[in-house]
């Protein structure tokens, strides 16, 4: 039986344009694959409404769960949660408990819940809200997409917050067997295994240091008998063809 699937959706022009280097997708990717959730794919779009829109239903038909990061703010280009609420067809309404969230944030202190502020509390008709335990404004989540901050530290403690309601799968097996040749010496036993054992993914990463060279190459698989096997029989082959290979690890 296959894992769930999901996607990343990193909305956000400063992203596009390299001012903010993204930090989220890797962090997501770690939580999904230790949760057995099978990451499809990700992509970075513009803060363009009818884009957003476009992507989230793509995603959102093509995987069970779909993460978007960034566009919540209280700003005029933090239009995510609208888009997400075109896509779905629902219309954004002042959420009476992600105000209560903010005013209980903010009392107390010298920052004021103007009106701007505020709009961190529009959230979809029928959506549920995702916590925010540094910053109180809520995410949420609007059928099988889950919309969350686009600064990190916010990002990580909303996931957090969520993924025990996630439902996983079998979390894969993965080892590395490393060669100590270049990828070109070892592409036609790669290829042999991956043909042998079609559920186990054979990737290949070359390294370089002063004076060496050599490739890992990556076994991942849900059945850890056939990644264990598919392994040792990688790295015999890699001897038997002349070059040095460590066991898998």
């Amino acid at each position: 039986m296959a894992n769930p699937t999901a996607a990343i959706c990193v909305i956000g022009d400063e992203i596009l344009s390299g001012r903010t280097k993204d930090k989220n997708i890797g962090w997501i990717a770690e939580q999904l694959n230790g949760l057995g959730i099978q990451l499809t794919q990700a992509r970075v779009i513009a803060d363009v409404k009818e884009t957003i829109i476009r992507h989230i239903t793509e995603l959102s038909d093509e995987n069970d769960y779909v993460f978007t990061s960034g566009g919540i703010g209280p700003t005029h280009d933090d239009i995510t949660t609208e888009s997400v609420a075109a896509a779905f067809n629902v219309t954004v309404e002042r959420n009476q408990e992600a105000m209560r969230r903010l005013e209980q944030h903010y009392k107390g202190t010298e920052i004021v819940l103007n009106e701007v502020r505020k709009k961190m509390a529009d959230i979809p008709v029928g959506a549920t809200l995702i916590d925010n335990p540094v910053s109180a404004a809520p995410g949420f989540q609007l059928e099988n997409v889950y919309v969350m901050a686009g600064v990190p530290s916010i990002m990580q403690s909303m996931f957090e917050s969520l993924s025990a309601s996630l439902k996983g799968g079998i979390i894969p097996t993965r080892l590395t067997v490393q060669c100590a040749t270049g990828e070109g010496n070892v592409a036609h036993i790669l290829e042999q295994i991956s043909n042998q054992y079609e559920t186990v993914s054979v990737g290949s990463y070359p390294w370089f240091k002063p004076g060496q060279f050599g490739t890992a190459v990556v076994l991942t698989g849900l059945d850890e008998s056939l990644v264990s096997n598919a392994a040792k029989e990688l790295c015999q082959l890699v001897k038997h063809a002349g070059f040095e290979a460590e066991d898998a690890v």
